[in-house]
């Protein structure tokens, strides 16, 4: 039986099994006994296998299965989250699981995904080494000077006065609250309106985009990512054995027409973007773009996910999707890495309530909780006089290391991709040199090391004239050293 909008409310041949409290036992000649979220979902699975649940059907939602056999709630997000990995069904926002069928399974998928991800740990591997002696022009942090008047030292003790009794539990599945009752105050400034119970905190934004692509992307889902765009979440992807497709990055934001013919012929569920100091080519998205941005998003059916790792360096004014959407189509994601410090590793999803509920119990199933400690830290710090005065000080220091890197980088012949005010990443290029890894080795000699552009296509094998650059680093002695001496060997300069 199914109501108005085709959800199955009631099946007879369902009954019998979804009353029994228990799962039945594993064949006897089993030689490890399945867990109770496995024996469900190997159940549901059968099910779907012979007809009970057809593609398009809605699954019972976690808390009835939860409240039906008496289990955890982290028992049946388990067992869903082992029917997304074979591809069996899909979560789709503040609805539920839906199935989606079995995708034929090739032969050493999961040892391929893995092999696909280790290249791009092998390009993080290469970007975070430290050699002694080395400047690294495209480190990806701001100059630990611009953030050494944080003094983290100086706050311990006023976080342990924030309550000492919770910095031994492990808290609330959605982080620590008064934490969230500042991002609600921080996001209103951005113009996203939210409430505490739609942010969810994590570990940095990297594990926000991990929970993402757990609930959303099945092994073989189609996402869209920017081109060129943030490596790390390319190998994500890839070991999700997601399918990844680039849409082309423009000094104003996406290439609107890629966007849409991609959007009509492969029907992705996600698009991950940054609209603000894109990394890595610091442009930002303007508002006519972004406008359209969303109309293709709705037209589509399509979720689009912000990262907006550099909120503090922007103006609060500037053009984000989730200001305009309200987080009716995009999941906004945020962190302190860059403005405070990456070791706080804290970081947030902002998202409608329903999704937020669902991403904070996947979030507890995978890490238990994030880090209240931290949390607190970043709560302190965000109460703190200081805080806005740090912030001032990094736009103005940004400001002016962009305008002095880019006119450095041009009086060496180089073509920067985008004019912004302020950016931590220039993208850039040097004529005459078709590949930016032959200047990445010839800079490498002079102990300056770079980050040329084939690391961030979804394509790390195809050529790029192109390179990211850290206005900071740029600005080092170093570097207009090391590029004067190779431009004696190669056409750079005019």
């Amino acid at each position: 039986m199914r109501d108005s909008a085709g959800t199955v409310i009631f099946r007879p041949t369902l009954c019998h099994t979804f009353s029994m409290k228990k799962m039945p036992d594993p064949p006897p000649d089993s030689a490890r006994p399945a867990t109770i979220s496995q024996r469900l979902a190997d159940e549901i699975e059968r099910h779907i296998h012979e007809g009970a649940y057809r593609v398009g059907d809605k699954l019972p939602s976690l808390r009835e299965l939860a409240q039906l056999h008496q289990y955890a709630k982290n028992t049946v997000v388990a067992a869903f989250e082992i029917l997304v990995s074979r591809g069996l069904v899909e979560p789709r926002r503040g609805s539920g699981y839906y199935v989606v069928g079995k995708p034929a399974a090739r032969r050493g998928e999961e040892a391929e995904s893995l092999g696909r991800a280790m290249d791009i740990v092998w390009l993080m591997r290469e970007q975070l080494k430290s050699e002694p002696g080395t400047l690294a022009v495209g480190d990806g942090f701001p100059p630990v000077e611009w953030l050494a008047d944080v003094r983290l030292d100086k706050y311990h003790q006023k976080v342990v006065r924030t309550g000492v009794g919770g910095l031994f539990r492990y808290g609330s599945r959605f982080g620590y609250a008064p934490l969230r009752e500042h991002l609600v105050r921080k996001l209103g400034d951005f113009g996203i309106a939210v409430e505490p119970r739609q942010i969810v905190l994590t570990h940095g934004a990297n594990e926000a985009m991990d929970i993402v692509i757990r609930y959303f992307v099945p092994p073989g889902g189609t996402v869209l990512v920017d081109d060129p765009g943030y490596y790390p979440l390319f190998g994500k992807l890839k070991l999700a054995g997601a399918r990844m497709l680039g849409v082309p990055r423009l000094a104003d934001g996406p290439d609107l027409d890629m966007l849409d013919r991609l959007l009509s012929a492969e029907r992705p569920r996600l698009f991950f973007t940054q609209s603000l100091a894109h990394n890595p080519t610091g442009s930002d998205l303007s508002q006519a773009k972004a406008f359209r941005v969303l109309q293709l998003a709705q037209k589509h059916d399509v979720l689009i996910v912000e990262n907006d790792p550099l909120a503090d360096f922007k103006p609060v004014g500037s053009s984000r999707l989730s200001s305009l959407d309200q987080l009716e189509r995009t999941i906004y994601i945020g962190s302190f890495s860059k403005s405070f410090s990456a070791a706080l590793r804290v970081g947030f999803i902002a998202c409608g309530a329903a999704l937020a509920s669902d991403l904070a119990d996947l979030k507890s199933l995978i890490h238990i909780n994030s880090s209240e400690y931290a949390e607190r830290t970043v709560d302190v710090i965000l109460s703190a006089g200081h805080y806005q005065r740090h912030l001032n000080r990094l736009r103005t220091r940004l400001g002016d290391a962009t305008a002095q890197a880019a006119q450095l980088l041009q009086s060496f012949g180089a073509e920067v991709f985008a004019k912004t005010p302020q950016s931590l990443y220039l993208w850039a290029a040097f004529p005459g040199i078709d590949d930016s890894l032959t200047l990445a080795e010839d800079l490498l000699q002079q102990k300056v090391m770079m980050a040329p552009g084939r690391i961030f296509g979804v394509d790390s094998a195809l050529v790029s004239r192109w390179s990211r650059f850290n206005v900071g680093a740029v600005l080092d002695p170093r570097f207009e050293q090391a590029l004067a001496e190779i431009a004696k060997r190669r056409n750079l300069g005019s």
